[in-house]
């Protein structure tokens, strides 16, 4: 047998073992799982992000994005990024927070000024060192941050100011921070999954609820509800988080091509729910839906008289200087 024949298969095994192990050449899927509907801009843009990354990658990397609790309730997709059950989520700080509770102190009623406040506050000093130390925790990366839309509340009662929800049964996600200002103000609250809260409004098992404009109108919740009030008590966000595991095998370039391609999904889909909002009290007004403003530096200074920041973990100091962000 010559040698050319002997190292023929031989040098073809050795051709074929490194073709499959090439990272060019292999594809990675990985799973994208959030809560929120169809209709909705954090759907709309994680799906772009998944198909930029595709793109971008020459298809190295396949990501599939599930909606509306696909593949479980937020609590379930936190602990998913660690089971390895999914490798990106979209989720907000209240989640990061039970990992890391520093990290939740922008859930703190009347935290942030509006939109602008929030947003500076993610190029801000002390947004990367709550994020680092979610970080060093848990392992898993927040890549980037989404305006998710300032929270108010709707209710089958008038409200005009803090005394007002007095014996209010309130539906507010099952998360310390969420909680303060409606029982500050004297509601009785009930946590109930967010896929779940329509079907509660409308039986009656509860009177009221809190979620920004543009998601009162996705989940229609106006249906089921007679009043809003601009209580503005959170400026919400999302943060787009990949899992610890996913992140370590991602090479440099690749962390940067993921950095990219979500913080330009986190600032299209902040742009969409900006200026859908200011458009949504005319449209539910048009409906027939009292929408109601209200002095929100009542219900401030009621959270900020009753509801110290360490019963939740959170430290004064994170709060003073996410205050003094400009």
């Amino acid at each position: 047998m010559t040698l050319t024949k002997t190292l023929g298969p031989l040098a073809f095994a050795l051709a074929a073992g490194l073709l499959a192990a090439s990272p060019a050449s292999a594809q990675t899927k990985l799973k994208w799982a959030h809560v929120y509907e169809t209709s909705e801009a954090f759907h709309k843009w994680s799906v772009w992000a998944a198909d930029e990354i595709k793109k971008r990658s020459d298809g190295r990397y396949q990501i599939d994005v599930y909606p509306a609790s696909q593949l479980g309730k937020e609590n379930d997709i936190n602990q998913g990024l660690s089971l390895g059950t999914v490798d990106i989520i979209i989720s907000g700080s209240s989640f990061a927070a039970k990992a890391f509770p520093r990290i939740g102190v922008t859930y703190y009623p009347y935290t942030f000024r509006g939109p602008e406040h929030l947003l500076a506050y993610t190029r801000s000093d002390i947004y990367k060192e709550l994020t680092a130390g979610y970080e060093q925790k848990t392992g898993n990366e927040i890549v980037a941050t989404t305006y998710y839309g300032t929270r108010h509340t709707t209710s089958n009662r008038a409200i005009t100011k803090c005394a007002d929800m007095k014996g209010l049964k309130m539906r507010v996600p099952d998360v310390p921070a969420y909680l303060a200002m409606p029982r500050a103000c004297g509601a009785n609250t009930t946590p109930i999954a967010f896929a779940e809260v329509y079907l509660a409004l409308q039986n009656g098992t509860v009177e009221a609820q809190e979620n920004p404009l543009p998601t009162i109108e996705a989940k229609k919740f106006f249906e089921v509800q007679k009043h809003i009030v601009l209580t503005g008590h959170i400026v919400d966000h999302l943060n787009t988080v990949v899992a610890g595991g996913v992140w370590k095998k991602l090479s440099e370039a690749d962390r940067k091509l993921f950095t990219d391609v979500m913080l330009e999904a986190a600032g299209k889909a902040t742009q969409e729910v900006a200026a859908r909002e200011r458009e949504l009290a005319a449209v539910f007004r048009s409906k027939g839906i009292s929408v109601t403003e209200v002095n929100t530096a009542e219900f401030r200074d009621t959270v900020l008289k009753n509801v110290p920041f360490e019963q939740f973990g959170y430290q004064k100091a994170d709060w003073e200087r996410i205050q003094a962000v400009k």
